[in-house]
């Protein structure tokens, strides 16, 4: 018998029967603590745009919650960006402006969050980032040749399009696009230092707009990426007790002699006492997928709902956010203490529950 407990910290194994990946609440809690004490020190130190790079390779729920959590001046959101089919120029005039806005009042200091898989929603980049993908799934000997090799083997076997995107890119993007891909036959995004490639662009828009008048403050960026801090962390008391219930459940599905079930655990917002148990087949949770170059059935991933509640909150606030300093500082996890401290579930699990 074969039974899983949906596990993943990019909160992408979300449906009617899954609430919420474990994991997800821990590791949200933590980088919302750390971007906390980021923008408490960019609050004091007043001269630096901090781009703060998180782990969501498919989804952007972890920026989301991390935003709902700490009220950055701007957070991106991947799915948004490929809904609005926005390019990579219009991501950096976006944060250019809000870092404009920003000068105009005399804070040349912001906190900008972006998800480390932002680069395969934007249209072009994801065109180019699937025919890489092929690509080097059929030439087994690409890793052995030379930089310069690599490149002009790319540029000479891509079709004109996305070599032209390819072109396009700085040098140093462009061959982490071609570094050894994951189990799946996938582009590491991790190994993209997008935040740095943001600031940049950013720093050359303003340049821009300073020489037409349209920009008078100072722009100083550090860059940070969170990773695996999160995933290493004690668990949170919410994770812990679903953790327990979700292995407790799973026993039972054994139990009852089904196979090839997810163990189910819902009504997470409500006291755990309240928590409804129940199996859904894994068959059911699936879609065909392309991983090395063919098509294979992996568990559907969930997408961050831009009509959903938590998504809605974050729309309805951003641009306060982006304006004024409206941080919050969630602080370290509070293991001991009243319940409304200690227990709470993420912003996104509230937010989709009505506050229920």
């Amino acid at each position: 018998q074969v039974i899983g407990c949906p596990k993943t910290i990019d909160g992408d194994l979300k449906n009617e029967m899954i609430e919420t990946s474990f994991g997800f609440d821990t590791a949200t809690k933590v980088y919302s603590e750390v971007i906390g004490n980021i923008e408490r020190d960019c609050n004091s130190a007043k001269k630096y745009w901090h781009f703060i790079k998180l782990m969501g390779r498919s989804a952007s729920h972890i920026a989301l919650e991390c935003a709902l959590q700490t009220q950055p001046n701007y957070c991106v959101i991947s799915e948004e960006v490929e809904a609005k089919k926005m390019t990579l120029n219009e991501i950096v005039d976006e944060i250019a402006k809000v870092v404009a806005k920003r000068a105009e009042a005399g804070n040349n200091y912001g906190i900008v969050l972006i998800p480390e898989g932002l680069i395969e929603f934007i249209t072009a980049m994801k065109a180019l980032i699937a025919e890489l993908n092929d690509l080097l799934a059929k030439t087994p000997d690409f890793a052995e040749q030379t930089p310069a090799a690599q490149r002009e083997f790319v540029l000479n076997n891509l079709s004109a399009e996305n070599a032209a995107t390819f072109a396009s890119l700085p040098e140093g993007v462009a061959r982490q696009l071609t570094l050894d891909r994951d189990p799946h036959g996938n582009v590491q995004v991790s190994l993209i230092e997008t935040e740095k490639l943001l600031s940049e662009m950013v720093g050359k828009r303003l340049k821009e707009m300073k020489e037409a008048g349209e920009f008078v403050g100072k722009f100083s960026a550090l860059h940070h990426f969170f990773g695996y801090e999160g995933r290493c962390a004690d668990p949170s008391n919410f994770d812990a007790d679903y953790c327990y219930a979700l292995g407790y459940n799973a026993a039972q599905l054994i139990k009852c002699g089904v196979t090839g079930y997810m163990s189910s655990v819902r009504n997470l917002t409500c006291p755990s006492v309240q928590w409804i148990a129940g199996g859904i087949p894994i068959t059911m949770m699936m879609n065909m997928e392309r991983r090395h170059g063919a098509m294979k059935p992996v568990i559907q991933k969930a997408l961050v709902d831009l009509e959903g509640k938590p998504f809605k909150y974050f729309a309805k606030h951003r641009a306060e956010w982006a304006e004024k300093t409206s941080y919050t500082y969630p602080g370290p996890i509070q293991y001991f203490g009243p319940t409304e401290v200690c227990d709470q579930p993420s912003r996104t699990l509230y937010y989709e529950k009505g506050g229920k």
